[in-house]
């Protein structure tokens, strides 16, 4: 109610006296609203911009990168977990005037080192095979589709951990699952090989589809220790992000032959159309189009409720997909569209259906 239309009513009450205020009108109200409304609402496009634009540009570049290098990834996990470190390590620098033989520590943590580590082994192996199953044969597309189907996973351990769930959810995580087993099994093959080379191919195909399984299980035993750590302890997400990062380099001594292979193949352009120089600018774009994203991704999850936040999200691998089928012109058929398509759908019930089933749990209490 505005200013004066209460003064309206006092001075109808008071003998009708007029109010020295002007009176406001519906337009002037609106135009006050939409002034007041409009950095909220540039603010929401600029994160979208960041989800949409940054997302999309690292999924790009990360193609990009597997096309001239299928065995580039060690390399490129090494690369993004020395740039976050490097990136979010200032913000948890104390300086020790006290301490002259080191001056600058850590500052001290919210959450327990073992914690953390336990999380750091399942996460760093997660994103590994991951990135070495375009090694085995494993197309981009299929490695969008398994990104996009952890549902299952979380379903399957939340049940463990007590959690029940609506008819709608259960149908959702099936639908999701039959696609991802559709996708898989619908993956374009190449009419003209010999059949020696197809059972050789499909043999990889095998391996590399047993990784993405195993890391998509890997994500879901880390997404789960992540929710129990921040309920125990508070969100602390960026100590999160600094330690799984961080706590995960040692790792990578035993990859370092992997890790100067992949890094030295940026420099060697034989047989390329794309320089040495455009490869580590593409590596360049890569890891800060990855910051663009994730910082995008948690502005978004700040300021709209998780329901919304998932349904960008969804929209956003299901524009890659597109995108990585028209840019670099991947193999798609009937098969392959109608799994993904059930992915991205039964993902998109499963998220409308949360909050219809919370909302009748409170109505009946």
């Amino acid at each position: 109610m505005t200013t004066a239309v209460r003064e309206r009513r006092n001075g109808t009450a008071n003998g009708n006296a007029k109010s020295n205020e002007p009176a406001t009108n519906g337009n002037s109200d609106a135009g006050v609203q939409l002034a007041q409304a409009a950095p909220a609402l540039l603010d929401l496009y600029t994160i979208l911009s960041m989800v949409f634009g940054g997302c999309c540009v690292n999924v790009w570049a990360y193609e990009q990168l597997l096309n001239m290098n299928a065995r580039i990834g060690s390399a490129l996990t090494f690369s993004q977990v020395v740039f976050i470190t490097l990136q979010s390590l200032p913000g948890f620098l104390v300086y020790h005037p006290t301490y002259r033989w080191l001056p600058v520590g850590l500052k001290p943590r919210e959450v327990p080192l073992l914690r953390w580590g336990v999380q750091v082994v399942l996460l760093t192996t997660s994103v590994l095979l991951n990135n070495w199953a375009f090694a085995y044969k494993v197309p981009l597309t299929i490695l969008i589709v398994f990104r996009s189907a952890g549902l299952p996973v979380s379903m399957m351990f939340g049940y463990l951990y007590g959690k029940r769930y609506s008819a709608v959810q259960v149908l959702s995580v099936l639908l999701v699952s039959f696609g991802v087993t559709l996708a898989t099994v619908a993956r374009p093959s190449s009419k003209s090989a010999s059949s020696a080379s197809v059972a050789e191919d499909i043999s990889q195909y095998s391996v590399g589809i047993s990784m993405l399984t195993a890391s998509l299980v890997l994500t879901g035993i880390v997404g789960l220790l992540q929710e129990r750590t921040y309920v125990k302890y508070g969100p602390c997400w960026k100590e999160g992000v600094f330690y799984t990062h961080f706590l995960s380099l040692p790792a990578f001594l035993f990859l370092a032959r992997d890790v100067d292979q992949g890094l030295r193949s940026l420099s060697d352009d034989t047989g390329r159309e794309t320089s040495a120089l455009g490869s580590w600018l593409i590596l360049a774009l890569n890891l800060l189009s990855q910051l663009v994203c994730v910082s995008g991704v948690n502005r978004l999850s700040s300021q709209v409720s998780s329901v919304s936040t998932n349904i960008v999200l969804t929209t956003r691998k299901a524009i890659s997909l597109l995108f990585s089928v028209w840019w670099f012109g991947n193999d798609w058929n009937a098969g392959l569209g109608a799994g993904a398509g059930m992915v991205f759908l039964g993902s998109f019930l499963f998220t409308i259906a949360g909050p219809r089933k919370e909302a009748k749990k409170a109505k009946t209490e």
